[in-house]
This record gives C-alpha cells, structure tokens and sequence, in this order.
C-alpha cells in the first residue's frame, strides 16, 4: 500500500493540472448520476419481530389513516374560553381549512360531544390531524402548509401550538450553524499549528472537498442501498472532524519532509507512503466500525452505518487524491519559512521522557480520571426523550406542556392497542372486556372503548398513561400491561392484542439494540484489532488498544449521563436535566468513537513504529515518535472536538446529545489515552510490542505505515531523487516485516535527523 500510494502522489503532484481536469470531471460526472438517480427513498423505520412493529402493520392493513403520520393542533387562550362565540367559529374555521389540505386524512373535533378534546377550564382546544402519507414519506411542504392553515386562528384571538412529525420535519433547522462554527475553529487552530495560511488552507479545502464528494455518493446510493436521508447529516459531521485530521497528517508530512530537504514530489511520495498509508488504515477503521451498525439488526441503524462509511471513505479519497493536487499547485507556498514550525516538538519531546520515565504511575492516573468521568453511566437510563425536552419558546414545547396542563403528561405519548380479530366475527363482549381490564390497572389515565376497523378485521383501542413518554413509570406500565395484564384479559379468547403507538415503537427500538449489543461491540473490536495486528505486526498494542478505547467509550457514556440525565451543566447548552438517553446514542457513539480513537493510536503508533524500525530503543521510540507526532494528534484531537461540539447548538436533544458525547469523548480520548496511558503501556511493553507470533505473521496480509516498502523508483520507472531515498524508506538493518533486512544501516542519531 505504501508504495502504491507514493507512486500516486508522485505522478499527480507531479501532473497536478491533468489530475485537477480529471477530478473535475469526475466530480461533474458525478453530478450527473444524482441528477438521473431520481428522489431518494422512504425511510425504513421497521423494528423487525417487535410487537409494535406487528401492530403498525395491522394499522397499514387495515386502517391506514392510522398508520400515518399526525400532527396535534392545539389552540388555547389566555383569558376567557375557547368556546366562546366568535373564537369557537374561528377555530372551526380553520379546522376546515386543515381538512382540504394535501394528503389529510381525519381532523378531530375538539367540541364533538361524544368525545370532546376541551380541557375543564375552557382555555385549551386539542385537534388531532391524521395523514395517509407515511411518517417517513412527509416532505417539509407538507408541515409548511399545515402550519400556514393552522395560524389562520391567530387572527381571531386565538393562540396556536403545533406538534408530531409533520410539525417536526417543517421545523427542522436549514442553516449549517454547527459545520460553520466547527470550520471556523478548525481555520484558527490549523493556522496556530502550521503558521502558513497555504497549508491552513490546503487542508480545509482537501476536507471540504472530501464531504463534498461524499454528500454526492450518498445522494447517488441512497436510492438503490436505502440509506435513509439523514445519513448526510451524520456523514457531514463525521466527514468534516476526519477529513480535515487526515489532511491535516499529510500536509504536515509533506511539510516535515521539505523542511528535511526533499523535493516537492519527493516530499509528496513520502508523505503519501508514510502519512497517508496511516490515513488509509485509520479510514478503513473508522468504516468497520461505524458498517458494524449492521449487525443491531435494525434496517434504520445499519443503513445509517452503511451512509456515514461512505462520508469516511470519500474523505480518505480525497486525502489521497486531491490533496497531492494541491500540493502540486501551491508546493512553494507550502514549503515552511522556518524549519522551527515543522521540526520534532521539544515539549512533546520532554513529555514524553516524563511519561516513559514513570509508565505504570502514569498508566494508574489515566485509568483512575476515566475510572472517574465513566462513574455516572452505571445510573444511565435509556428512554425517549420528548417535545417536553425541547426550547420553550418551540411551538413543539407549548403545545406538549398545553396537553399536559389540560389532559396530563400521558397524553403526549398514548398507548395504540392493535387487537387481531377472529375472521367473520367482532366478538365486541370479549373487547370490552379487555377494556374494563385495562381500566383498572394502576397507571393508566383513560381507556377508550375498542373501535373496529370498517373490515372488521382489527380494532383500537387508545390507552394514556397517567406518566410522561420518558416517564420511567411509563416504560415499567409497558412491560407490565404486554407481560401480565393482557395475556390475562385475553386467555380463553381468540383475540391477539399487540401495544404500539410511538411510545411502545421506541421501547422495542431499545431492547432490540440491548439485544444485539454484545454481538455488535465484538464484530467491531474484533476486526479493528484484526487491522492494527496487520498494519503493526503486533498483537500486544492492538490487544491493549482496544481495552483503552473502551475505557474512553465508558467515559463519554459517562459525561453524557452526567449532562443530561443529571443535568450537570446541561443549562450552559440550552438542555433540560433529567433527560433519557436515547437508545440509538450510546450505539452510535461506541461506534464512532471507538473508530476514530483508533485513528489517533494509528497516528501515534505508527510514527513510534517508525523510531523503533530506525533503530531506537523500545523507550526512545516512543519519546522521538511522540515528539514528532504529539503537536499533531493534540491539535488534530482539538479540531475534532471543536468540530463536533459545534453541533451542540442545534435545537435537537439528540443532535445536543451526540455533539456533546462525540466532543469531549475526543477531547478525553487524546488528552489521557493517546498522550498518557499509550506511550506508556507501549513503554512497558518493550520489544514485544512489535511482534506477533509466527504463525498469525505467515497468514496475515501485509501492510506498511513507514513506507518501509517503497521501491526507489517512479511511475515511470526512473530512479527517485535521492532525497526521497531518507533512512526511514530504506530501513535501518533491522528484519522488516518479511524478515530481510535492507542494506544502509544508519546510527539511530542519524535516523532521527
């Protein structure tokens, strides 16, 4: 890999305005296939094998209206009532004026006397308006006109709040706020680091390129793979911490090796066999990781692992691509001013000498601080947080707390009994029955009587519970109707009774995920492990790699129990506490996390891979690779936290959750475990950090991260400047990985030079 790569970024840095045509045309070719691909697909929200997910399909079967997606209007007054004359005729007014919108279904009658939805006092009116689109067929002009109807009753006095998923999808932010404010800060953090506004440059727009062209193949696959539509937002996020760390590894290596003397396609080559061979095998990490989402088993889930892949790979593709072209075209510019701004850090240097000098107190320190920050997640609770969770200026908020006021917190999140009915028969006595059953339960607010569908083969019946959707109550009257209660109001009966509703649809989402929890976690250790032991020849490093990374996994679990279940600091982010965690979070934290920490130890690991093959002791590798590389992964640590704390300022408590999660996960990840514990576990370690045993070695790939296997020729076959021919290309006398050991021993003096 090695090799192929320098001889890539010789022969593009070298033909750079050919190479530039070329992408161009590739990316306008690309442009093209979108534009003939058509609308993505529906999302696929299925829970396969869930009860909620047998009690959806009885719905879409049978009465469609209610499988589709709702919206609740709420209009209530200040002072006086809602019934009042000229406010009653308004309200009715703009009732029908939702009913003749696109794709309306059914619109409840808050003043119907048979089931009026007017609160005691008068103040609040709730409508209930149902679509025959699909939740996952809603376009944003479909809740645009609802709202634009709705509003009308303003005019009349009367104040209106609006929520449910055709609400929520108008309602989503536009603005890139969050990928805005991370840019900037990663703008002055590269131009602290490399003082040179060519390279602070160069490596934003190799990154942005590569999110570019990664939003591209997500637009072009969704339809044939079904990735859902938010895939982007995630790849966005994941595209833009990784992309600009990746650039950010070569264009200091290219720089690195100018500053040493090497000519622009040497210095290009070597940064492509070195640098961007780590940036492949980080890559390829960070995608298994994050495909390993597959194995949960949820259609939603593992196609969103199979989206943010793709926004993984096309960065890498582009760090290995674009990037050589704009070392080609700003090669001058790129050369540093003071070789100072590229040499070894003298800091990092003495950091490492202290960390190497005491391993096993520094190892102890670092496990004790994320011992400490992972403490709160032994209290995690995972649940459904709702519009109750939401800003309270957010038409969302107003209207949960209006129908909380007026109906109880259960309204907000009711219970959608799907009974199966025998065929031919409605057997309305053993119904009813079940009814009173459910009546008498503790927990239950309101039960309404059992209503069959028009062919006779279903019927609903709607249950509140007197607790919020996030209630813990309400989780505990889930089990406890689905266990006990309606297995008992059915025996002896030919009725099956399945509990759906959203409520019940994100508790079987969660226990599916619990489920398949410990299958995934050892899929994605498992081949990431499976990588480092190829890329390194080890199998200590990747071994203990992986126990550290769960560790840092643990930790950000932790902080994100601490903020919004226990509300530490959750004010200065705009979040209430006493927040669930959302089920899908935690997955999908340990599966980005876990591949990105991975991306730094292969950063670290491989520059003190590359001591160690230059001849330095076990102890000196470690401190000439972290002064080498140390600056780099800090600052590479701080622009991915800046980039994903960013999106903390959107209005979503779970976009909150995981900015948050993602952010300091990075920031703890390469403050103690990169910096800290590594160094020193690959310290004590010694020799045996670089070995692997013989058998594993022989069936193996073989895979380069120094370079060690680049021949000294080019594209065309010419022999390479001699330059690019430096001790660390043609290895130092030690066995390489297939045991020969090239000619040209260098003093480990002269290798560090």
């Amino acid at each position: 890999m090695s090799e192929l790569l320098a001889r890539l970024a010789r022969a593009i840095s070298h033909r750079w305005k050919r190479s530039l045509l070329i992408a161009i045309a590739a990316i306008v070719g690309l442009g093209a296939v979108i534009g003939a691909a058509g609308s993505p697909p529906p999302d696929d929200f299925d829970v396969p094998g869930a009860e909620s997910q047998r009690a959806y399909d009885l719905l879409n079967a049978h009465t469609p209206a209610l499988a589709g997606a709702d919206a609740t209007v709420v209009f209530y007054v200040e002072d006086g009532t809602v019934t009042e004359g000229e406010r009653r005729e308004v309200i009715e007014s703009t009732l029908e004026e939702i009913r003749g919108l696109d794709g309306v279904a059914v619109v409840t009658d808050p003043f119907d006397e048979n089931e009026p939805r007017v609160s005691e006092d008068g103040t609040i009116a709730v409508s209930d308006v149902r679509y025959t689109i699909a939740p996952e067929d809603v376009e944003r002009e479909t809740g645009e006109a609802l709202e634009e109807a709705a509003r009308t009753a303003e005019e009349g006095g009367v104040e209106v709040a609006m929520r449910g998923i055709v609400v929520d999808i108008a309602s989503e932010q536009e603005a890139p706020v969050g990928e805005l404010i991370g840019v900037a800060i990663a703008i002055v953090l590269l131009t602290l680091l490399f003082r040179s506004g060519a390279a602070m440059g160069a490596t934003i727009v190799g990154a942005l390129i590569g999110v570019m062209l990664g939003q591209m193949l997500i637009a072009a696959l969704s339809r044939p793979l079904g990735l859902p539509e938010f895939a982007g937002v995630i790849a966005v996020m994941l595209g833009l911490g990784a992309g600009i760390d990746y650039a950010l590894l070569i264009i200091g290596r290219f720089r690195e090796q100018m500053a040493a003397g090497d000519s622009l396609r040497d210095a290009a080559a070597k940064a492509a066999a070195t640098s961007g061979s780590a940036v492949v095998a980080a890559g390829l990490i960070v995608m298994v990781a994050i495909a390993g989402l597959l194995v949960i088993g949820i259609p939603l889930i593992g196609k969103l692992g199979v989206g943010a892949a793709i926004g993984v790979a096309a960065v890498v593709l582009s760090a290995i691509t674009i990037l050589p072209i704009m070392i080609g075209a700003l090669g001058r510019w790129l050369r540093p001013k003071k070789a100072a701004h590229v040499k070894h850090s003298a800091f990092f240097e003495r950091w490492g000498e202290g960390i190497t000098r005491r391993p096993w107190l520094a190892i102890v320190c670092g496990v004790v601080v994320l011992l400490v920050f992972a403490i709160p997640v032994l209290d995690m609770r995972l649940g459904l947080p709702d519009d109750g969770n939401q800003p309270e200026s957010k038409t969302q908020r107003i209207a949960y707390d209006k129908l909380s006021e007026a109906f109880g917190p259960g309204s907000n999140g009711p219970f959608l009994l799907v009974a199966d009915l025998p065929e031919g028969e409605v057997p309305q006595a053993d119904l009813d029955a079940v009814v009173e059953e459910l009546r008498g339960v503790d927990g239950v607010a309101s039960v309404s009587p059992a209503t069959p569908s028009e062919d006779g083969e279903i019927a609903t019946i709607f249950l509140i519970p007197e607790t919020s959707p996030q209630d813990e109550a309400t989780s505990d009257l889930l089990i406890e109707l689905r266990e006990d209660v309606i297995p008992t109001a059915t025996e002896g009966t030919d009725l099956e009774v399945f509990v759906g509703g959203n409520t019940a649809s994100f508790e079987d989402f969660s226990d599916k995920v619990a489920e398949r929890l410990p299958l995934f976690i050892a899929v994605v250790i498992g081949l990431s492990v499976l990588l480092l032991i190829m890329a390194f020849r080890s199998l200590w490093v990747p071994l203990v790699s992986a126990v550290f990374n769960l560790l840092s996994v643990g930790a950000a679990y932790g902080v994100v129990t601490a903020v919004f279940q226990d509300g530490i600091g959750a004010s200065l982010i705009g979040a209430d506490s006493n927040v669930p965690i959302v089920s899908f979070v935690p997955v999908m934290l340990f599966a980005i996390l876990f591949g990105l920490s991975m991306d730094y130890n292969v950063f670290l690991l491989s520059r003190v891979h590359e001591a160690y093959n230059e001849g330095d002791t076990p102890r000196d590798s470690v401190v000439h690779g972290v002064a080498r590389i140390g600056k780099v992964v800090l600052f590479a640590g701080l622009i991915m936290a800046s980039v994903f704390l960013a999106f903390v300022t959107q209005p979503d408590i779970i976009g909150k959750m995981m900015g948050l999660g993602l952010g300091l996960a990075i920031l703890i990840d390469v403050l103690l475990v990169r910096l800290v514990i590594a160094p020193a576990v690959v310290t004590l370690l010694g020799d045996r950090a670089w070995r692997v045993p013989g058998w594993l070695d022989r069936v193996l790939p073989r895979v380069s991260l120094e370079g060690h296997l680049v021949e000294n020729v080019d594209p065309r076959g010419e022999p390479l400047d001699p330059e690019f021919a430096t001790p660390s290309l043609r290895g130092n006398g030690r066995p390489s990985a297939d045991g020969a050991g090239p000619e040209g021993v260098p003093e480990p003096e002269e290798a560090r030079k």
